[in-house]
Protein backbone atom coordinates (compact mmCIF):
# COMPACT_ATOMS: atom_id res chain seq x y z
CA UNK A 1 0.00 0.00 0.00
CA UNK A 2 1.26 3.65 -0.93
CA UNK A 3 0.67 6.29 1.78
CA UNK A 4 1.70 9.87 2.32
CA UNK A 5 4.87 10.65 4.81
CA UNK A 6 5.08 14.04 6.36
CA UNK A 7 7.36 15.28 8.64
CA UNK A 8 8.17 18.61 9.90
CA UNK A 9 11.89 19.16 11.51
CA UNK A 10 13.75 22.52 12.50
CA UNK A 11 15.94 23.46 9.71
CA UNK A 12 19.12 22.13 10.34
CA UNK A 13 18.09 21.21 13.10
CA UNK A 14 18.93 24.81 15.37
CA UNK A 15 18.63 24.69 18.71
CA UNK A 16 17.03 28.60 19.81
CA UNK A 17 17.97 29.50 23.02
CA UNK A 18 15.27 31.60 25.14
CA UNK A 19 16.65 34.81 24.20
CA UNK A 20 16.65 34.04 20.53
CA UNK A 21 12.86 32.67 20.98
CA UNK A 22 12.03 35.69 22.34
CA UNK A 23 13.33 38.03 19.61
CA UNK A 24 10.85 40.22 17.28
CA UNK A 25 11.65 39.91 13.45
CA UNK A 26 11.82 44.02 13.84
CA UNK A 27 14.73 45.18 11.55
CA UNK A 28 16.20 48.42 12.79
CA UNK A 29 15.23 50.83 9.52
CA UNK A 30 18.66 51.50 7.73
CA UNK A 31 18.70 55.22 6.63
CA UNK A 32 21.03 56.02 3.66
CA UNK A 33 21.82 60.00 1.48
CA UNK A 34 22.05 57.65 -1.99
CA UNK A 35 19.45 58.51 -4.14
CA UNK A 36 19.10 54.79 -5.56
CA UNK A 37 20.09 51.80 -2.93
CA UNK A 38 19.91 48.11 -3.83
CA UNK A 39 21.15 45.27 -1.27
CA UNK A 40 21.14 41.48 -2.05
CA UNK A 41 21.77 38.61 -0.59
CA UNK A 42 23.36 36.02 -3.26
CA UNK A 43 23.52 33.03 -1.50
CA UNK A 44 20.06 33.21 -1.01
CA UNK A 45 19.02 35.58 -3.77
CA UNK A 46 17.44 38.02 -1.16
CA UNK A 47 16.71 41.74 -1.71
CA UNK A 48 17.21 42.94 1.92
CA UNK A 49 16.77 46.68 1.28
CA UNK A 50 15.47 48.89 -1.48
CA UNK A 51 14.99 52.24 -2.31
CA UNK A 52 14.13 53.73 -5.84
CA UNK A 53 16.18 50.25 -6.91
CA UNK A 54 14.25 50.05 -10.15
CA UNK A 55 14.60 54.05 -10.59
CA UNK A 56 16.34 54.58 -13.92
CA UNK A 57 19.89 56.61 -13.54
CA UNK A 58 22.65 57.60 -14.69
CA UNK A 59 25.29 54.72 -13.74
CA UNK A 60 28.82 56.59 -15.05
CA UNK A 61 31.73 54.21 -14.86
CA UNK A 62 29.51 51.43 -13.03
CA UNK A 63 28.78 50.49 -16.79
CA UNK A 64 32.17 49.50 -17.36
CA UNK A 65 30.94 46.38 -15.64
CA UNK A 66 29.18 45.41 -18.47
CA UNK A 67 32.43 45.97 -20.47
CA UNK A 68 33.80 44.06 -18.28
CA UNK A 69 31.77 40.69 -18.76
CA UNK A 70 31.87 40.98 -22.85
CA UNK A 71 35.69 41.45 -23.04
CA UNK A 72 35.62 38.42 -20.57
CA UNK A 73 33.21 36.70 -22.55
CA UNK A 74 35.68 37.29 -25.48
CA UNK A 75 38.46 35.62 -23.76
CA UNK A 76 36.46 33.28 -22.73
CA UNK A 77 35.23 31.94 -26.60
CA UNK A 78 38.63 33.10 -28.01
CA UNK A 79 37.88 35.77 -29.45
CA UNK A 80 40.81 38.00 -27.19
CA UNK A 81 43.22 36.74 -25.48
CA UNK A 82 44.77 38.84 -22.14
CA UNK A 83 48.16 38.71 -24.18
CA UNK A 84 46.28 40.11 -27.70
CA UNK A 85 48.02 43.21 -29.09
CA UNK A 86 45.15 45.96 -29.29
CA UNK A 87 45.87 49.28 -31.24
CA UNK A 88 44.71 52.45 -29.66
CA UNK A 89 42.30 54.65 -31.92
CA UNK A 90 42.08 58.54 -32.00
CA UNK A 91 38.21 57.78 -30.86
CA UNK A 92 40.07 55.89 -27.69
CA UNK A 93 42.53 58.54 -27.10
CA UNK A 94 40.31 61.42 -27.40
CA UNK A 95 38.07 59.80 -24.38
CA UNK A 96 37.52 62.53 -21.74
CA UNK A 97 37.30 61.89 -17.85
CA UNK A 98 39.32 59.26 -16.06
CA UNK A 99 42.29 57.56 -18.11
CA UNK A 100 44.56 54.82 -18.18
CA UNK A 101 47.07 57.62 -19.92
CA UNK A 102 47.52 55.77 -23.61
CA UNK A 103 48.74 57.07 -26.27
CA UNK A 104 47.56 57.28 -29.78
CA UNK A 105 48.40 54.18 -32.46
CA UNK A 106 50.25 52.27 -29.70
CA UNK A 107 49.47 48.47 -28.82
CA UNK A 108 48.41 48.09 -25.69
CA UNK A 109 48.64 44.31 -24.18
CA UNK A 110 44.87 43.52 -23.45
CA UNK A 111 45.56 42.36 -20.11
CA UNK A 112 46.84 45.92 -18.90
CA UNK A 113 43.78 47.36 -20.79
CA UNK A 114 41.81 45.36 -18.20
CA UNK A 115 43.39 46.47 -15.12
CA UNK A 116 42.81 49.90 -16.96
CA UNK A 117 39.11 49.82 -16.68
CA UNK A 118 38.67 48.12 -13.72
CA UNK A 119 41.45 49.93 -11.62
CA UNK A 120 42.18 53.07 -13.11
CA UNK A 121 38.13 53.23 -14.51
CA UNK A 122 40.59 54.66 -17.85
CA UNK A 123 37.47 55.48 -20.67
CA UNK A 124 40.54 55.29 -23.38
CA UNK A 125 40.98 51.73 -22.09
CA UNK A 126 37.47 50.93 -22.01
CA UNK A 127 36.99 51.95 -25.22
CA UNK A 128 39.67 50.46 -26.77
CA UNK A 129 38.57 47.55 -25.61
CA UNK A 130 35.31 47.53 -27.07
CA UNK A 131 36.39 48.45 -30.55
CA UNK A 132 38.94 45.35 -29.98
CA UNK A 133 35.34 43.11 -29.19
CA UNK A 134 33.10 45.01 -32.20
CA UNK A 135 35.22 46.95 -33.95
CA UNK A 136 33.42 50.15 -32.81
CA UNK A 137 31.97 51.84 -29.86
CA UNK A 138 29.03 51.81 -31.20
CA UNK A 139 28.45 48.12 -32.55
CA UNK A 140 29.95 47.17 -29.04
CA UNK A 141 26.87 49.19 -27.66
CA UNK A 142 24.87 47.08 -29.40
CA UNK A 143 26.72 44.14 -27.98
CA UNK A 144 25.50 45.67 -24.64
CA UNK A 145 21.84 45.96 -24.87
CA UNK A 146 21.50 42.26 -26.24
CA UNK A 147 24.02 40.95 -23.05
CA UNK A 148 21.77 43.28 -20.89
CA UNK A 149 18.60 41.59 -21.77
CA UNK A 150 19.85 38.09 -21.52
CA UNK A 151 20.84 38.50 -18.00
CA UNK A 152 17.17 39.94 -17.69
CA UNK A 153 18.72 43.45 -16.74
CA UNK A 154 15.17 44.77 -18.34
CA UNK A 155 15.11 48.40 -17.22
CA UNK A 156 18.91 49.18 -18.73
CA UNK A 157 20.03 50.48 -21.78
CA UNK A 158 23.39 51.51 -23.01
CA UNK A 159 25.06 53.59 -25.78
CA UNK A 160 28.76 53.94 -24.98
CA UNK A 161 31.27 51.46 -23.24
CA UNK A 162 32.58 54.32 -20.49
CA UNK A 163 29.00 55.55 -18.86
CA UNK A 164 29.69 59.18 -20.18
CA UNK A 165 26.62 60.62 -19.38
CA UNK A 166 23.56 60.10 -22.51
CA UNK A 167 19.91 60.47 -22.15
CA UNK A 168 19.33 56.81 -23.08
CA UNK A 169 22.14 55.59 -21.39
CA UNK A 170 20.68 54.35 -18.21
CA UNK A 171 20.12 51.51 -15.46
CA UNK A 172 18.50 50.62 -12.03
CA UNK A 173 19.91 49.71 -9.09
CA UNK A 174 18.82 46.57 -9.61
CA UNK A 175 19.64 46.13 -12.06
CA UNK A 176 23.44 46.97 -11.53
CA UNK A 177 23.06 44.13 -8.92
CA UNK A 178 21.92 41.33 -11.59
CA UNK A 179 24.65 42.62 -13.52
CA UNK A 180 27.37 42.28 -10.70
CA UNK A 181 26.04 38.72 -9.77
CA UNK A 182 26.28 37.56 -13.49
CA UNK A 183 30.37 39.13 -13.34
CA UNK A 184 31.15 36.73 -10.30
CA UNK A 185 29.31 33.60 -11.19
CA UNK A 186 29.88 33.68 -14.66
CA UNK A 187 33.60 34.90 -14.31
CA UNK A 188 35.11 33.54 -11.28
CA UNK A 189 39.02 33.34 -12.81
CA UNK A 190 38.68 37.14 -13.58
CA UNK A 191 36.53 37.91 -10.96
CA UNK A 192 40.41 39.29 -8.68
CA UNK A 193 41.22 42.33 -11.51
CA UNK A 194 38.32 44.32 -9.43
CA UNK A 195 40.18 43.80 -5.86
CA UNK A 196 43.14 45.24 -6.99
CA UNK A 197 44.54 48.23 -5.30
CA UNK A 198 46.90 49.47 -8.02
CA UNK A 199 48.15 49.28 -11.37
CA UNK A 200 50.79 51.59 -13.14
CA UNK A 201 50.81 52.31 -16.88
CA UNK A 202 53.39 54.28 -18.33
CA UNK A 203 54.82 55.59 -15.65
CA UNK A 204 51.52 56.42 -13.65
CA UNK A 205 50.41 54.84 -10.74
CA UNK A 206 46.52 54.85 -9.97
CA UNK A 207 44.89 53.49 -7.21
CA UNK A 208 41.48 51.71 -7.33
CA UNK A 209 38.24 53.83 -6.61
CA UNK A 210 36.54 51.60 -4.63
CA UNK A 211 36.73 53.02 -1.26
CA UNK A 212 35.81 49.99 0.57
CA UNK A 213 39.09 47.95 -0.41
CA UNK A 214 40.88 49.96 1.92
CA UNK A 215 38.73 48.98 4.79
CA UNK A 216 38.83 45.96 7.06
CA UNK A 217 35.02 44.60 5.21
CA UNK A 218 36.02 41.91 3.29
CA UNK A 219 35.10 43.33 -0.04
CA UNK A 220 36.49 41.93 -3.06
CA UNK A 221 34.78 44.16 -5.49
CA UNK A 222 33.24 45.82 -8.06
CA UNK A 223 33.19 49.10 -9.26
CA UNK A 224 32.83 52.92 -8.78
CA UNK A 225 30.81 55.82 -10.91
CA UNK A 226 30.73 59.27 -10.45
CA UNK A 227 29.53 61.70 -13.16
CA UNK A 228 27.98 65.40 -12.52
CA UNK A 229 24.41 63.96 -13.46
CA UNK A 230 24.63 60.90 -11.63
CA UNK A 231 26.49 61.64 -8.58
CA UNK A 232 29.07 59.29 -7.06
CA UNK A 233 28.01 55.90 -7.23
CA UNK A 234 29.22 52.28 -5.79
CA UNK A 235 28.68 49.03 -7.08
CA UNK A 236 30.38 47.05 -4.22
CA UNK A 237 30.15 43.13 -2.92
CA UNK A 238 31.85 41.22 0.30
CA UNK A 239 32.05 37.73 1.16
CA UNK A 240 31.91 36.84 4.78
CA UNK A 241 32.16 33.84 6.15
CA UNK A 242 31.20 32.55 2.89
CA UNK A 243 27.78 34.44 2.24
CA UNK A 244 27.97 37.25 -0.21
CA UNK A 245 26.24 40.53 -0.27
CA UNK A 246 25.68 43.11 -3.31
CA UNK A 247 25.51 46.11 -3.13
CA UNK A 248 24.20 48.86 -5.10
CA UNK A 249 24.37 53.22 -3.94
CA UNK A 250 23.87 56.13 -6.71
CA UNK A 251 23.66 59.35 -6.67
CA UNK A 252 25.52 60.55 -3.71
CA UNK A 253 27.24 64.11 -3.07
CA UNK A 254 30.87 63.06 -2.99
CA UNK A 255 33.46 60.31 -2.26
CA UNK A 256 33.50 60.59 1.25
CA UNK A 257 29.44 60.08 1.59
CA UNK A 258 30.02 57.15 -1.07
CA UNK A 259 32.42 55.85 1.43
CA UNK A 260 31.03 55.75 4.27
CA UNK A 261 27.13 55.17 3.02
CA UNK A 262 28.13 52.06 1.56
CA UNK A 263 30.11 50.66 4.86
CA UNK A 264 26.98 51.85 6.54
CA UNK A 265 24.28 49.62 4.69
CA UNK A 266 27.06 46.90 3.44
CA UNK A 267 27.42 46.59 7.28
CA UNK A 268 23.64 47.05 8.25
CA UNK A 269 22.85 43.76 5.92
CA UNK A 270 25.35 41.50 7.60
CA UNK A 271 24.76 42.43 11.43
CA UNK A 272 20.70 42.49 11.10
CA UNK A 273 19.80 39.93 8.52
CA UNK A 274 21.13 36.01 9.13
CA UNK A 275 21.64 33.23 6.50
CA UNK A 276 19.96 29.72 7.93
CA UNK A 277 21.17 26.74 5.83
CA UNK A 278 18.99 23.67 6.33
CA UNK A 279 20.08 21.32 3.98
CA UNK A 280 23.52 21.29 1.15
CA UNK A 281 22.92 19.62 -2.24
CA UNK A 282 23.85 15.91 -1.77
CA UNK A 283 22.82 15.89 2.20
CA UNK A 284 21.04 13.33 3.49
CA UNK A 285 17.43 13.92 4.48
CA UNK A 286 15.58 11.15 5.13
CA UNK A 287 15.34 7.44 4.61
CA UNK A 288 12.10 5.39 2.20
CA UNK A 289 11.25 2.25 2.27
CA UNK A 290 11.45 0.68 -1.28
CA UNK A 291 8.65 -1.73 -2.68
CA UNK A 292 10.03 -4.62 -4.35
CA UNK A 293 13.69 -3.41 -4.23
CA UNK A 294 17.16 -5.75 -3.25
CA UNK A 295 17.45 -2.70 -0.62
CA UNK A 296 14.58 -2.25 1.97
CA UNK A 297 15.18 1.12 2.01
CA UNK A 298 16.81 4.22 0.30
CA UNK A 299 18.20 7.14 1.16
CA UNK A 300 16.71 10.20 0.08
CA UNK A 301 18.87 14.04 -0.55
CA UNK A 302 18.60 17.11 -1.48
CA UNK A 303 18.87 17.94 -5.22
CA UNK A 304 19.95 21.74 -4.30
CA UNK A 305 20.97 23.64 -1.32
CA UNK A 306 17.75 25.12 0.31
CA UNK A 307 18.55 28.35 2.76
CA UNK A 308 16.93 30.98 3.82
CA UNK A 309 18.31 34.92 4.73
CA UNK A 310 15.43 36.13 7.57
CA UNK A 311 15.83 39.48 9.86
CA UNK A 312 17.91 37.23 12.91
CA UNK A 313 14.58 38.06 15.15
CA UNK A 314 12.60 35.67 12.93
CA UNK A 315 14.71 32.68 12.66
CA UNK A 316 12.64 30.86 15.61
CA UNK A 317 9.97 31.06 13.04
CA UNK A 318 11.98 29.03 10.85
CA UNK A 319 10.94 24.80 9.56
CA UNK A 320 11.76 22.83 7.25
CA UNK A 321 9.33 20.27 5.90
CA UNK A 322 10.07 16.86 3.56
CA UNK A 323 7.13 15.16 2.05
CA UNK A 324 7.27 11.91 0.11
CA UNK A 325 5.66 8.92 -0.91
CA UNK A 326 6.50 5.60 0.61
CA UNK A 327 7.14 2.65 -0.10
CA UNK A 328 9.05 3.59 -3.24
CA UNK A 329 8.52 0.84 -6.26
CA UNK A 330 11.88 -0.52 -7.80
CA UNK A 331 13.77 -0.42 -9.58
CA UNK A 332 14.96 3.54 -8.19
CA UNK A 333 17.42 5.11 -9.64
CA UNK A 334 20.01 7.50 -7.98
CA UNK A 335 19.25 10.94 -8.96
CA UNK A 336 15.36 10.15 -9.33
CA UNK A 337 12.95 12.78 -7.52
CA UNK A 338 10.85 11.32 -5.07
CA UNK A 339 9.65 13.97 -3.27
CA UNK A 340 10.25 17.88 -2.07
CA UNK A 341 11.81 19.86 0.87
CA UNK A 342 10.25 22.81 1.79
CA UNK A 343 11.46 26.03 3.88
CA UNK A 344 8.98 28.31 5.51
CA UNK A 345 8.70 30.84 8.30
CA UNK A 346 6.29 33.51 8.81
CA UNK A 347 6.64 36.41 6.14
CA UNK A 348 8.93 34.59 4.03
CA UNK A 349 7.90 32.92 0.51
CA UNK A 350 8.19 29.21 1.01
CA UNK A 351 11.97 27.80 -0.34
CA UNK A 352 11.34 24.20 -1.78
CA UNK A 353 13.91 21.64 -3.58
CA UNK A 354 13.40 18.72 -4.92
CA UNK A 355 14.60 15.42 -2.94
CA UNK A 356 16.09 12.68 -4.94
CA UNK A 357 17.21 8.64 -4.52
CA UNK A 358 20.95 8.81 -3.42
CA UNK A 359 21.40 5.70 -5.09
CA UNK A 360 20.27 3.12 -7.22
CA UNK A 361 17.81 0.18 -5.73
CA UNK A 362 17.22 -2.56 -8.20
CA UNK A 363 14.44 -4.84 -8.49
CA UNK A 364 14.32 -8.12 -7.20
CA UNK A 365 14.07 -11.24 -8.84
CA UNK A 366 10.99 -12.73 -10.33
CA UNK A 367 11.14 -15.51 -7.40
CA UNK A 368 11.78 -12.97 -4.33
CA UNK A 369 9.07 -10.97 -6.08
CA UNK A 370 6.23 -13.47 -5.81
CA UNK A 371 7.21 -14.23 -2.25
CA UNK A 372 7.03 -10.41 -1.61
CA UNK A 373 3.71 -10.45 -2.81
CA UNK A 374 2.62 -13.21 -1.06
CA UNK A 375 4.10 -12.13 1.95
CA UNK A 376 2.12 -8.50 2.25
CA UNK A 377 -1.06 -11.22 1.13
CA UNK A 378 -0.76 -12.94 3.74
CA UNK A 379 0.40 -9.97 6.40
CA UNK A 380 4.18 -11.30 6.17
CA UNK A 381 5.72 -8.20 5.62
CA UNK A 382 6.92 -7.13 1.79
Amino acid sequence: MMFRFLALILACQLVFTAHAMAQTATVPPVETAARQAFLLDVNTNTPLFAKDADTQMPTSSMSKMLTMYLVFEAIRDGKLSLDSMVPVSEHAWRQEGSRMFLNVGQQAKAEDLIRGVIVQSGNDAAVTLAEAVAGSEESFAELMNTKAHQLGMNNSHFMNATGMPDPQHYSTARDLAILALALIRDFPERYHYFSELEFTYNGIKQGNRNPLLYRAMQVDGLKTGHTDVGGFGLTASALRNGRRLVLVLNGMTDMQARADESAHVLDWGYREFGYYPAAKAGEKVATAKTWLGVQPEVDLVAADDLAATLPRGARSGLKASYSFDQPIAAPIKKGQVVGSMTLSAPGMEDRKVDLVAANDVAEKGFFARIASKLGLLFGNGA
